[in-house]
């Protein structure tokens, strides 16, 4: 049987300026060259603030706490009914405002600094485009 749904987790880290960190997916990934919030799949076991804070580290390089992150929305793909085709996706956003080190770009694509404005017209996967608008109110 296959699994009904995967647990995935994203980091809006806010620097205090009004501007927040979007990650581009690099060549090879599925939605390679859209911008994202930074994060990954929760493994088996494993608490999603964990999961963000493990992620965090491994896509740009920074240590924070999961006691800093702030739980503020989620969205997810439809799925698909009995287990059969693709599973579906729920994302889960966490704000972040404190963390150690210069987040790069570790795994390839990039990282930049935009304001709501900007991010609304970053070309974004169409979860990360409901949670900017979400989080930004923009619709």
């Amino acid at each position: 049987m296959t699994r009904a749904w995967i647990a995935v987790v994203a980091g809006a880290l806010d620097n205090g300026d009004g501007r927040w960190l979007m990650h581009l997916r690099p060549e090879g990934k599925h939605h390679a060259g859209l911008w994202e919030f930074p994060g990954g799949k929760v493994d088996a076991g494993e608490m999603p603030a964990a999961a963000l804070v493990r992620e965090l580290a491994e896509e740009l390089g920074i240590v924070c706490n999961s006691s800093d992150l702030m739980p503020c929305g989620f969205a997810e793909t439809p799925g698909t009914e009995g287990g059969e085709g693709s599973p579906a996706i729920v994302i889960l956003l966490y704000r972040l405002a404190r963390w150690q080190g210069e987040p790069q770009a570790l795994e390839g694509g990039g990282v930049g600094w935009f304001t709501p404005e900007e991010i609304a017209d970053l070309p974004k996967p169409p979860l990360d485009a409901e949670l900017a608008a979400r989080l930004f109110h923009f619709r």
